[in-house]
């Protein structure tokens, strides 16, 4: 098992790939972006000239990631004694508003060129195709580091590259449908504008409702307070855990913890306890950043002392 500062060791090192994922696929979007809109502007069709400009949006948000994944790791300081942490959870919140806003433009550029005409040269499919291979790796690189490290925005800034890669797919069948017949399926890229930009705009919401949760500290899910507890519980003298609260800081929790204890014991050992106890939780849980202990005196010793003084 790895000690508390070799877990500390590998938190930051994930940490580290996650900021490194998200500069590469800034650079790699840039790249998209641009191609997509010169080829589509060259080319005339607006469905890859859209999907480069939602591209453009992936650019802004992993910038957007990679900033908040770099302020979210600041140590804490006398001002801000829980971390830095919750830059990573306004940065998922930012790139929640960027899906919003694409989809709904997306929509509304669909809606209001739906009548106009596309005839397309055959290469407007290339940065297309190029798109899809390049975002699959990024989103499947970015949902696993982001569940190793449980970074909100870098898993929101997966969904993202997927809801992009959609808007692609939908481009290229699109632009493939009207290179079959322009005449039939003139306004294809069009329509399939509008399906991109509800599904974009209903992705969002879900983003956006994930990182609120974080900012409004909500309780982990019951299996992770059920952990704390057990770990909490196998230090000895631990004799049960009256109340265990937790709430997000980024990429961690802070856990405050109500531990029972025999009341008869000094203040000193009592302490003692709390101590093991919180290096306990922290150095098997490397997701838990500091855990606050109270000690109380557990009713069950108390009852037991009653009676045989009676």
């Amino acid at each position: 098992m790895l000690s508390y500062s070799g877990r500390q060791v590998s938190a930051r090192r994930e940490e580290l790939i996650g900021r490194r994922i998200a500069l590469i696929s800034m650079i790699v979007g840039a790249a998209i972006a641009v191609s997509k809109v010169v080829v589509g502007a060259h080319a005339g069709s607006s469905a890859v000239t859209s999907d480069g400009l939602e591209a453009g949006g992936d650019v802004l948000s992993s910038g957007i990631v990679y900033t908040g994944l770099l302020l979210a790791a600041k140590p804490p300081d006398s001002e801000h004694p829980y971390g830095h942490g919750r830059y990573e959870t306004l940065a998922g919140l930012a790139v929640g508003a960027i899906l919003l806003l694409a989809g709904a433009a997306i929509f509304w550029h669909g809606f209001t060129s739906f009548s106009e005409p596309s005839p397309l040269p055959t290469y407007a499919l290339y940065p297309l195709l190029a798109s899809i291979v390049i975002k699959i790796a990024l989103a499947a690189s970015k949902f696993r580091v982001g569940r190793q490290i449980s970074s909100t925005s870098l898993q929101a800034d997966a969904w993202h590259d997927m809801t992009d890669l959609l808007s692609t797919f939908v481009a290229l069948v699109a632009v493939g449908l009207t290179l079959i017949n322009p005449v039939r399926f003139a306004t294809a890229d069009h329509i399939g504008g509008i399906f991109i930009g509800i599904i974009i705009f209903s992705l969002s919401v879900q983003v956006v409702h994930r990182t609120v949760d974080n900012l409004l500290d909500t309780m982990p899910d019951p299996e992770k307070l059920a952990e704390i507890r057990r770990v909490a519980l196998r230090v000895p003298g631990a004799l049960g855990i009256e109340k265990c609260f937790a709430r997000a800081s980024g990429l961690r929790y802070h856990v405050d913890l109500h531990l029972e204890v025999d009341p008869d014991l000094t203040v000193r050992d009592s302490h003692e306890i709390a101590t093991q106890v919180r290096g306990a939780v922290k150095d098997t849980l490397p997701w838990v950043a500091d855990v606050l202990v109270h000690v109380e005196p557990a009713p069950a010793v108390i009852t037991s002392h009653t009676s045989h003084g009676k």
